[in-house]
């Protein structure tokens, strides 16, 4: 399987009234030319998992999936797909009740629904499901990205980067809605690492925007912070930033410290280049929106895999 195309685990968090412009502002500090050449085939993987509107943290915001088109168009690919394959409701009806159609229409860029084929078949270093069929873009894109939202969840501890492409790629044609039939939720966190084991993700967005505690998917409480964002390289280290903003260290998660030791990528932040916000103050920040009460993990320097001795 391919590398990432940047290696090097580098995060950016930033913070700005309007999510769009501070999505802007986080992908500055990444090496954006080194992750999209010219003439790649882009695929944008976005959370939809249900139709329900952004504001109430399921899903993410049409404007800031145009702002990130509109971004990647400066970089000259050949083509930019959006690809994603819902888990609640059927694709089409995400789609069009917040409004993404519209902006795949305007912005000119190709859609394809992952709940169906054509197909090919994946192997995965699991037990059930062993393989699983799988769209055949998966053999025809340059870049992959995942665009979500930040949620704890109640079987993943939480959802960010990695389980949006863990859940978003395999087809409900073949695993039902909500995609349970063939065992994905068996063994929900060795599946996900055995998907991130398939899937590079060259760049990983994940929207603090419009957050989601108490549960998810899609269940839970929004906690408004304007325009939090977290964007990086590595996909393990973008959603160790955004565990530590749910209260999180690796080990709480049980795929995040899998993917982690499986050298996908990297959990140790004194290891990662983080860039903008400080983690303190992102913890700060989203804390004091979601409790009313500041909660801050790494107040006094970023703490290692197991906290306080």
């Amino acid at each position: 399987m391919r590398n990432r195309r940047v290696m090097e685990p580098i995060v950016s968090i930033t913070e700005n009234v309007k999510e769009s412009k501070s999505l802007e502002q986080c992908l500055n500090n990444l090496p954006m030319e080194r992750i999209i050449k010219q003439g790649d085939r882009v695929v944008i993987t976005p959370n939809w998992v249900k139709a329900k509107q952004p504001n109430t943290g399921t899903v993410v915001g049409p404007d800031t999936l145009d702002k990130l088109i509109k971004i990647i168009k400066k970089y000259k690919p050949q083509e930019i797909i959006v690809a994603t394959g819902s888990g609640g409701d059927a694709t089409d009806v995400v789609m069009q009740y917040v409004g993404y159609d519209k902006v795949i229409k305007d912005n000119n860029v190709k859609f394809i629904d992952l709940n169906y084929g054509p197909y090919i078949e994946l192997e995965l270093n699991h037990n059930i499901p062993a393989k699983t069929k799988m769209n055949e873009l998966y053999n025809n894109m340059d870049v992959l990205m995942s665009f979500t939202q930040l949620k704890m969840h109640e079987e993943a501890t939480m959802s960010a980067g990695l389980k949006n492409i863990a859940l978003g790629w395999p087809p409900a044609e073949i695993h039902g809605f909500p995609k349970k039939d063939l065992g994905i939720h068996e063994d929900l966190h060795n599946f996900i690492v055995a998907m991130a084991e398939k899937f590079p993700i060259d760049l990983t967005i994940i929207s603090a925007d419009k957050a989601m505690i108490g549960t998810g998917p899609s269940d839970g409480k929004a906690v408004d912070t304007p325009g939090l964002i977290i964007a990086g390289t590595d996909p393990v280290a973008c959603d160790t930033v955004g565990a530590r903003l749910l209260g999180f260290l690796p080990q709480a998660v049980h795929y995040l410290y899998e993917a982690y030791k499986r050298g996908i990528g990297e959990a140790e932040l004194k290891n990662v280049q983080l860039k903008g916000v400080t983690l303190a103050d992102a913890e700060n920040i989203f804390t004091t929106r979601a409790y009313d009460y500041t909660v801050s993990l790494d107040s006094n320097g970023i703490k290692g895999f197991h906290g306080n001795k």
